[in-house]
């Protein structure tokens, strides 16, 4: 990453700016027109000559203070300048008086000043519901992150050229992954884009997790991981999607059910203060759906498939709710969000490259149309599973963002947050977290205002170990609970 010289103009030093000495009458002394005294009150010319080689001294001496003191700041500058440019981190300073000290830590004052007020800036904080969700006292709290995968970081150094390679490096980047997740206190996490999961899950169980993985088949070396603390949850079944086999390219998804298993009685274990033992069981589901924005017949495919197979692992425990996160890539106001959102969708009514939203996200927005697209047979049958025009999913999900109100700066007219992602090519939303109506969102954590992910000039970065940032809800179980 570059790093900008730091240089002080030689006049910024000084404590006070160069003004002559004053030299005024005595008060009792009156001038004449030609600026002599009068001769009465005239000084004696030996006195005169002393004081007048007094302050041509004293004028001689203020000038030659001055231009030391510049000479002293122009060394500095370049003593400064040099050892910036060959350690990057640190550089000393020798300060030759009082003042031009106290000048530069009125100057070190204003930096942390700075300093500070940028570290609250991008720092993220809990946004809570508007409704009263005390009755509700089982909660979890469910993220979602994808972790970029080293491997996919590597072969797209286009897309990361604004980002220090340090900050890429996965070494750093875990480290701060970690920092993330003992600050949110999860109690499940799905993640993303991982390619170093017995890293990643050495990192967690340490941290009191288990996980289970599912790799992407194919070329690809990333996959999706699921995480849960060990102490507040048993797994009860796992099962896991290769799109492959149905044509749906390399892409996966898994499928979890969970049973609260302890009695909990502090919402720092990443789950409800119920002071009973609960037995609520639940599904989890972590996809992450093909990036290409030509594709959405396979897009729409593969959440397809993901939303049938959550719904009937709720029918085969008992009904029970439903939690879905995961990088859908595609943005808000496409249709895909209005398939997961209204249950249904005429695919006839949108054109195969803008199912997503990715590559027209503002016409997305902005314009209906009542023009018939023509699909292929292929895509149709892709799409839908049976080649029909129309696609249905039998759960009624809700966004946990768009459920918990938020600022104008880190929130579309969704409510869904504006950025999720950020890199050179790419500044939007495509990270989500869905859930039945079984749960009530009371909390979620808000991302970063536009203009403080633009500082950064793209992620991952210094305090940020991804070019996503981790959504994080906390939920609350709606009903009296359920028997498995």
């Amino acid at each position: 990453m570059h790093l900008s010289r730091f240089t002080y103009s030689s006049d910024k030093g000084l404590s006070t700016p160069y003004a002559p000495p004053k030299f005024k009458s005595p008060g009792n002394m009156g001038r004449i027109g030609d600026g002599r005294y009068p001769p009465a009150e005239q000084p004696s010319r030996s006195s005169a000559s002393k004081r007048s080689r007094t302050s041509q001294f004293d004028v001689g001496q203020h000038r030659s203070k001055k231009k030391q003191r510049v000479t002293i700041r122009q060394t500095e500058t370049e003593t400064e300048t040099l050892t910036l440019n060959h350690t990057s981190t640190s550089y000393t300073r020798t300060y030759a008086t009082s003042s031009t000290y106290s000048y530069n830590r009125r100057k070190e004052k204003r930096h942390k000043g700075k300093s500070k007020r940028t570290s609250a800036e991008d720092k993220r904080k809990w946004v809570y519901s508007t409704h009263d969700v005390s009755p509700y006292l089982d909660r979890v709290v469910f993220m979602s992150y994808n972790i970029l995968g080293v491997k996919n970081a590597a072969n797209h150094e286009d897309l990361y050229h604004n980002v220090a390679p340090k900050y890429l490096d996965w070494d750093y980047r875990k480290r701060l992954i970690r920092k993330e997740i003992r600050e949110y206190n999860p109690g499940i996490m799905c993640f993303q884009e991982v390619d170093c999961y017995d890293d990643l899950d050495y990192l967690l169980q340490k941290e009191g997790f288990k996980g289970v993985y599912q790799a992407r088949t194919g070329d690809a070396c990333d996959g999706c991981a699921i995480f849960w603390n060990r102490e507040l949850f048993d797994l009860l079944h796992e099962e896991s999607i290769e799109f492959q086999k149905f044509d749906l390219r390399n892409n996966v998804c898994q499928l979890c059910v969970f049973k609260m298993n302890v009695k909990n009685s502090s919402k720092d274990m990443g789950a409800s203060n119920s002071e009973s033992i609960s037995s609520r069981s639940f599904v989890v589901g972590n996809i992450h759906v093909l990036f290409n924005p030509n594709r959405g017949d396979i897009k729409l495919g593969q959440v397809r498939l993901f939303l049938e197979s959550a719904q009937r692992l709720s029918l085969e425990w008992g009904d029970i709710p439903v939690v879905l996160a995961g990088d859908l890539n595609s943005m808000p106001q496409s249709a895909m969000y209005q398939f997961l959102t209204s249950s249904k969708l005429d695919i006839q009514m949108h054109e195969r490259k803008q199912i997503s939203g990715q590559i027209y996200p503002l016409q997305n927005r902005s314009f209906k149309s009542s023009f018939i697209y023509r699909w292929s047979d292929e895509e149709l049958r892709l799409a839908t599973g049976t080649g029909a025009s129309h696609l249905i999913h039998q759960l009624q999900l809700r966004s946990a963002y768009a459920g918990v109100p938020g600022s104008s700066g880190t929130r579309d007219n969704s409510g869904e947050p504006l950025v999720t992602s950020y890199h050179s090519k790419f500044m939007g939303t495509v990270d989500y977290i869905w859930h039945t109506t079984d749960f009530v969102p009371v909390r979620v954590l808000d991302t970063l205002p536009i203009d403080v992910l633009s500082r950064t000039r793209g992620l991952p970065s210094k305090k940020w170990g991804s070019d996503h940032l981790a959504l994080v809800c906390e939920l609350a179980f709606t009903d009296g609970g359920s028997e498995t």
